[in-house]
């Protein structure tokens, strides 16, 4: 019996700054490397040994990430519910980590440092400075690796104020969390939108749902190219 999959968006922020840039083409590799040195102990022992890489047209490697090896979730997934799609992950949840060779940005197109980050779940907040940005109010947030050690979750709060600390502005560094394509059927894989100008990383996600046995895999897609249009 095949396992059952679901298409799901990893928020995944819109890591490239320019137009120029997000005119690229992209590709994703396989990176058999572990986790890297900059995350604490804890955090790297649940992540998986190998990560993935987004790569430019000139070979060039854009960012790294590492995902858990299971994420908890509190249900199987089961669509939107209202304007949240993944109701069954935690706020503040750990979700992985990456790392930017260089200066990376997110999907606000703010500058994020070289280096490397946590990246946890979140909502955005129900005020008018988020309107149109999209329908849904699901992110991952990246946070300072030095300064997130541990795994629990953390509260809102500290959340988005440790978030904001990677960009160095008052606003969470946050990558955009939204349905994957269902066309793909084959991570990992690049997915361009010429519309929105972006491109997302479509890669295997384990979810370990409450009270269920063996791990849940799911599609996801981290948009790692691009920022809102709004």
């Amino acid at each position: 019996m095949r396992p059952h999959r679901v298409s799901l968006s990893w928020l995944v922020l819109a890591l490239l700054p320019t137009t120029a840039l997000a005119q690229d083409s992209y590709k994703i590799e396989v990176l058999k490397q572990p986790p890297p040195m900059g995350l604490s102990a804890e955090v790297r022992g649940v992540l998986n040994g190998e990560g993935y890489k987004v790569v430019d047209g000139k070979g060039e490697t854009y960012a790294e990430f590492w995902l858990r090896k299971s994420v908890p979730a509190s249900e199987k997934p089961g669509g939107p519910k209202g304007t949240i799609q993944f109701a069954f992950l935690a706020e503040g949840e750990l979700l992985g980590a990456l790392r930017f060779p260089a200066n990376g940005h997110d999907f606000r197109d703010q500058t994020i440092a070289k280096g490397v980050y946590t990246v946890r779940y979140g909502l955005q907040p129900v005020n008018g400075d988020h309107l149109g940005v999209s329908l849904y109010r699901d992110y991952a947030l990246l946070l300072p690796a030095a300064k997130d050690t541990a795994v629990a979750n953390l509260p809102q709060k500290r959340l988005e104020e440790r978030s904001a600390e990677s960009a160095g502005t008052s606003h969470p560094a946050v990558l955009m969390l939204t349905t994957a394509p269902s066309s793909v059927s084959s991570p990992p894989a690049m997915v361009n939108d010429a519309e929105k100008n972006t491109w997302g990383a479509v890669v295997p996600l384990s979810l370990q749902v409450k009270g269920a046995g063996a791990p849940t895999p799911i599609n996801v897609q981290l948009i790692v190219i691009g920022a809102a249009m709004v």
